[in-house]
């Protein structure tokens, strides 16, 4: 390879290797200068040749085959005739006042997304602890800006998850359209919601919204998104009765979790063999009160196998009429919620629009914690999660 591509490789195209030394087997120290002669006066941006002074700055660069590189840098002072001042000429891919280069700053980054804690990180780019947070975290920062710099999408999903004691909910909003994680709040009221999201333009293009059934979400994003319609994930729907028939079984079994009717219950009964079916049939006629929630169950599952919104309302009328007619508390609790939420449990069957990928979003968010070893600090965890889910 010629010795000008090296170079290039090495430092930044604006600079000229002049010299190298190797004093040590981890440590290269690299001489160079800028190549033009001139620079602009950074006041009145008047170009200026007229030579003051210069000076010798070190700067550390990105590791090359883990031995650390030092950039000696030959910086030239230059007088701005119209200013009357001397000024120092800038640096290309270096900011002020810093004594690192950007490149080696967002390797930094990639090394503590991809290593498995920040202590290796910190062992192999040679920088103290405080130096690294701090980088991380800014690096984060400007990646946020860059990723989650435009408006509402049409679609989005809303959820929750655990955070930790002082802050027990925090809120996901994923962007359907593009398939990405739009924002994290702490929190799952209507006003950390609003204080949070109302910077973010364009909330009139949100149309559609999936969440779970939550009552506060459901008040946010009426009066927030005024165009959207909201679609009650199907997820949620087809375990509103899951509780009560883990809560019944445990009355009759007790807490064995070994016990193969426990997952026998929970499990959609087409998917079970002609052998699983005669069992739990023949387990259910001794217990008829939990068999009749046990069908409940099963007639949400046959609702969403309804095609078209038109058959869905038939299904969902006729089984909301029947319920009436239940003494089961968990079963007239159960048609108050799905009377409550009708429109947007029909929405699915116009829409399609489920939660999934929120869910998935979720996922990922407790590997960030774990790889983490937790968070106290919500703006990191914010941070760490927006690039992980970008």
């Amino acid at each position: 390879m010629p010795t000008s591509k090296l170079s290039n490789f090495l430092v930044h195209r604006e600079l000229i290797l002049e010299n190298h030394a190797h004093p040590k087997p981890w440590l290269n120290i690299l001489e160079c200068r800028k190549r033009n002669n001139g620079a602009v006066c950074p006041k009145c941006a008047t170009l200026s040749i007229s030579g003051y002074d210069s000076r010798k700055v070190r700067l550390k660069d990105e590791p090359v085959r883990g031995a650390a590189m030092i950039l000696v840098v030959t910086k030239k002072r230059f007088f701005c005739k119209k200013c009357k001042k001397p000024f120092t000429e800038p640096l290309p891919g270096v900011l002020p006042k810093r004594r690192t280069t950007q490149r080696y700053r967002q390797a930094i980054l990639w090394a503590a997304e991809n290593f498995t804690d920040l202590k290796k990180v910190r062992r192999a780019y040679r920088c103290s602890h405080s130096f690294l947070y701090r980088v991380v975290y800014e690096q984060l920062e400007l990646k946020k800006r860059m990723n989650c710099n435009y408006p509402w999408p049409k679609k989005i999903g809303i959820d929750e998850h655990g955070f930790k004691k002082s802050e027990r909910f925090v809120t996901m909003i994923v962007d359907h359209d593009n398939k990405r994680l739009r924002e994290v709040v702490a929190g799952k009221t209507g006003a950390c919601l609003e204080y949070a999201l109302s910077s973010i333009p364009g909330r009139e293009n949100v149309e559609l919204v999936s969440l779970d059934m939550s009552d506060s979400y459901k008040k946010f994003v009426t009066e927030f998104f005024p165009n959207a319609k909201m679609v009650a994930d199907k997820f949620h729907v087809l375990r509103l009765l899951n509780g009560h028939i883990n809560r019944r079984r445990k009355e009759i079994t007790g807490d064995v979790r070994k016990n193969p009717v426990r997952k026998l219950l929970l499990r959609n009964r087409r998917n079970l063999n002609y052998f699983e079916r005669l069992a739990m049939d023949r387990w259910l006629e001794e217990n008829p009160d939990l068999k009749e929630i046990y069908l409940w169950k099963e007639n949400l599952h046959s609702l969403y196998r309804c095609i078209g919104i038109r058959w869905a309302t038939r299904k969902l009328q006729k089984m909301l009429d029947m319920m009436a007619k239940s003494k089961q508390p968990e079963i007239l609790r159960l048609r108050k919620t799905l009377l409550k939420w009708r429109i947007e449990i029909l929405n699915y069957f116009i829409y399609g629009l489920t939660n999934a990928r929120v869910e998935g979003f979720n996922n990922v968010a407790k590997t960030v914690k774990k790889r983490s070893y937790g968070f106290r600090n919500f703006e990191n965890y914010r941070l760490r999660l927006l690039s992980a889910c970008n």
